[in-house]
């Protein structure tokens, strides 16, 4: 505790104000004697007398404060000779005067290493002097203010802060200039070391300079001229002096500050923590703490228990409410000026003079890893940036995510610039402030993701936070930036996201990828059925004059996308994305018929209905054709798709040839008839619908144009053929003629229409050859035909010559048995060449045949129709 003494010399704020009144009027009168020993008197007048005050003044104050310097050439202890002993020349009694009023220092009895006080914020400097420059006159108020507790300080007292104290008017630099931020190595000062001799010449120049800016003649424009070069001058020092700021480098090792024997009141060192003087604060809290243990351990009978528990509390109070006012600065350091370095200084210095602390006895309850406290502080800072970026709702914006990750990236850029531009030279380098900064970036920037994936759910922004994480986030556009170099290259580390985070949201990306596919093709459905079905609008051709529909053009650019945006993120996503496409197409052939035939049911033109089926199987076609570039990647899904639009395919195929089978099996049921040998009206209406389809079946893609062609020119040519087996008419009195020359007159216009366009051309010849057989006048020459028919028809039966024998007029008698005998004969031959049982040419085989009464005597023995020998 503070003596009674030492109270006293404490003072209040009002004794304060009261000396520095009375030594403004002794300055004043000083000013005026050293104007009127210089002759220098000025007219009457209020003004003039006021300047002659302050001169007065000044000099009758420096006089008292240099009979009380330690650093005079006549105060105890010195050994050193004065000035004019040396052989220079006679200082002026002004300067002399100047040279013994120096200011005391704080502890008189500093020996040498000391710490000595920064000019820059001592109280006491009225003047500030670079080198090779005259002084200027640029001290701001709170440096001209002196109180009573400084003077009372006795040897070892405790040297205050540099910035706050209130002695240090002149800084002596090498050569006897006064420096204006002399390096810590150099504010060093002893009584040992001092020299009168660079003293009185320092301060010779002092005087002459303070001579030179207190005259009080010239004329106004002088004065005016001389202000505007003072200006000029502040401003390139204050320039000066902050780019010699930004250039020191903090070094780990420090000297602390003389601990004061007697701390502040608490409420005083807490109001000191309130307002930041960190450092004053931090030496008056040591001092308490070492007041507190000291009292703990004398265990004197006058120490109360209740006492010591209230200090220990007030202490525990304080060190809490430093901590909290450090972590609080280091939160808002990024978002600070940069004149608040020194600030970050005292924090760090704190910091380390508590870890050095940490283990020390005393059992005094205090918070403990200060560093991690710092850690936690920059971390809370870091996270408090990431919030102040906008982030908008869904509902507000569509591209919500994808700004404010843009957003994102800029902020964190332009915080960790400022860490290396500012930061990072206000620490000592142990802190590794950058790499602190950067490890909090990565775990807050991982959490802020988790955060933003909760409120995802369209896939356009699943891809926008998948994008940011594996491709923007390390790129040059931000950690990788240029402008974070050579500090980010050390750094290996990355964003601390959960585990599985990635996987999990891979797999929603493929799941929404999924579901948006299912929604597009329902999509599609849609526009089909409002755009085409609903208006029985005809289907569009395409360049190569095919009929054409952008059915899959829109799926396959729907796949194409995911697959694209999908492979920027990573190529095995790709995989599983298009797998997943594939998986929901495979369900679409089977919707999409479903909805074909419910919403065309009504469509009472037939050709349109024939347009729309080869309308869908040229666009299933050209689909499947695009998804087999991705059987390699997704084999399984491909084969599964590939089946599913096959079957649509055929069905659509299927589908038209039944239209056709239904549309022309009126008109081929009055072929080989009385009615069809009068008239070629049935015929010509076969013909035509026959032609009208081929026609339309050439705006169908390969190869299913070719596939549907042959099956076409299969059943026309295997229906007309099979009313032959009917037996519904027989052609007598010789009309045979005339039926064979319709009939081949006809098979050439068939044979020519599917010529081009069928692969089916065996069949071409069954026409001729039962138009010869018809057609043959004798009789018993119709077996010479039979060759070439059983040759490339080998699965025509005696059932089915029968019937055309009947249609010819042959349908009993003797010549009749021996044509079928000789059909026997022939096949029986051609099954030993092995030409018998040739499923691509099975024509017959298909033909169902009317029995009749005349048929059975096919079954009768040959030779009983050979006539006994005469």
């Amino acid at each position: 505790m503070a003596s009674g003494d030492q109270m006293a010399e404490i003072g209040e704020p009002g004794d304060m104000e009261e000396v520095n009144e009375a030594q403004g009027l002794e300055d004043g009168s000083s000013l005026k004697s050293t104007m009127e020993r210089n002759g220098k008197t000025q007219p009457d007048g209020p003004v003039k007398e006021r300047k002659l005050g302050m001169m007065k003044q000044f000099r009758e104050s420096m006089k008292r404060v240099g009979e009380r310097s330690p650093l005079a050439s006549n105060s105890k202890g010195s050994k050193d000779r004065p000035y004019s002993d040396q052989g220079g020349d006679s200082i002026d009694p002004e300067v002399t005067s100047l040279t013994h009023q120096l200011p005391p220092t704080h502890s008189p009895s500093l020996s040498a290493g000391s710490p000595v006080a920064s000019p820059l914020k001592s109280p006491g400097e009225f003047f500030q002097r670079k080198e090779g420059e005259e002084s200027a006159e640029d001290s701001p108020p709170s440096q001209k203010k002196h109180s009573r507790t400084h003077s009372g300080l006795s040897a070892g007292s405790p040297v205050g802060s540099p910035l706050k104290s209130p002695v240090g008017f002149f800084q002596i630099k090498e050569g006897g200039e006064i420096a204006e931020d002399s390096p810590p190595s150099q504010k060093k000062h002893s009584r040992t070391h001092s020299d009168p001799s660079t003293i009185g010449d320092s301060l010779l120049k002092k005087g002459a300079s303070i001579r030179r800016s207190f005259r009080l003649v010239g004329n106004k424009k002088d004065k005016t001229l001389k202000q505007e070069q003072l200006q000029s001058v502040t401003e390139i020092t204050v320039e000066e002096k902050r780019a010699g700021e930004e250039s020191v480098e903090i070094k780990e090792s420090y000297i602390l500050p003389e601990i004061p024997l007697t701390p502040l009141s608490v409420m005083q060192i807490n109001e000191l923590i309130k307002t930041e003087v960190l450092e004053e604060a931090h030496l008056n809290l040591l001092s308490l703490r070492q007041e507190f243990q000291r009292e703990r351990d004398e265990c004197r009978e006058e120490a109360s228990p209740m006492e010591l528990a209230k200090k220990e509390k007030d202490l525990s109070i304080l060190y809490r409410a430093m901590q909290e006012k450090v972590k609080e600065i280091v939160r808002n350091s990024n978002s600070l000026s940069s004149l608040n370095k020194e600030l970050l200084m005292h924090v760090a210095r704190i910091i380390q003079e508590e870890e050095k602390r940490e283990a020390e006895p005393g059992g005094v309850v205090v918070l403990g890893d200060w560093r991690g406290a710092w850690r936690e502080a920059v971390s809370e800072g870091v996270e408090a940036t990431l919030k102040r970026v906008p982030l908008d709702r869904p509902e507000q914006n569509a591209s919500w995510l994808a700004i404010h990750l843009g957003l994102l990236g800029k902020a964190i850029v332009e915080d960790l610039e400022k860490v290396k531009r500012e930061l990072q030279g206000s620490y000592p380098p142990s802190f590794n402030v950058f790499s602190t900064y950067m490890s909090c970036y990565h775990g807050a920037v991982s959490q802020h993701l988790n955060t933003l994936q909760q409120q995802v759910t369209d896939l356009k922004d699943y891809y926008a936070l998948l994008d940011w994480i594996i491709n923007r986030y390390e790129s040059e556009t931000i950690m990788s930036s240029p402008s974070l170099r050579p500090e980010m290259e050390a750094e290996k580390t990355g964003l601390s996201l959960e585990e599985g985070f990635l996987d999990q949201l891979k797999g929603k990306y493929c799941m929404r990828a999924k579901e948006d596919m299912r929604a597009s093709l329902d999509k599609i459905l849609e526009l089909e059925n409002e755009d085409i079905w609903i208006k029985k609008q005809a289907p569009e051709t395409d360049d190569e004059h095919f009929l054409n529909s952008d059915i899959h053009m829109d799926i396959w650019t729907n796949v194409k996308s995911n697959a694209v945006n999908s492979k920027r993120i990573d190529v095995n996503l790709e995989m599983r994305v298009v797998c997943s496409c594939l998986e929901e197409l495979q369900q679409f052939p089977k919707r999409f018929e479903t909805k074909l035939r419910y919403c065309c049911n009504s469509v009472e033109n037939p050709s349109l209905w024939a347009d729309y089926q080869i309308t869908y199987i040229n666009s299933f076609t050209a689909l499947m054709e695009h998804m087999e570039g991705y059987r390699e990647s997704c084999p399984t899904q491909v084969d599964h798709l590939s089946r599913e639009v096959d079957g649509l395919v055929h069905r659509l195929v299927q589908s038209l040839e039944d239209q056709f089978k239904n549309d022309v099996r009126p008109y081929l049921r009055r072929m080989m008839t009385r009615k069809w040998l009068s008239t070629d009206e049935d015929f010509q209406q076969l013909y035509s619908r026959t032609e009208k389809l081929t026609h339309r079946c050439s705006q169908m893609r390969p190869p299913y144009v070719q596939t549907f062609l042959s099956c076409l020119h299969y059943y026309v040519v295997k229906e007309y053929v099979s009313q032959l087996m009917k037996n519904n008419y027989s052609c007598k009195n010789r009309k045979h003629d005339k039926a064979a020359t319709k009939m081949r007159a006809q098979w050439n216009k068939l044979k020519d229409l599917f010529e081009e366009m069928t692969t089916h051309d065996w069949l071409h010849p069954v026409g001729d050859h039962l138009s010869n057989i018809i057609g043959e006048t004798n009789k018993r020459d119709i077996k010479n035909h039979l060759k070439l028919l059983v040759a490339d028809y080998p699965d025509i039966s005696k059932k089915h010559l029968s019937a055309v024998l009947y249609f010819r007029g042959l349908m009993r008698g003797r010549e009749r048995q021996v044509i079928l005998q000789r059909l026997t004969e022939l096949k029986r031959e051609l099954g030993t060449a092995g030409n018998i049982g040739d499923n691509r040419r099975a024509l017959f085989s298909d033909m169902q045949v009317t029995v009749t009464n005349t048929d059975r005597l096919a079954d009768i023995p040959f030779f009983c129709f050979l006539l006994p020998d005469s």
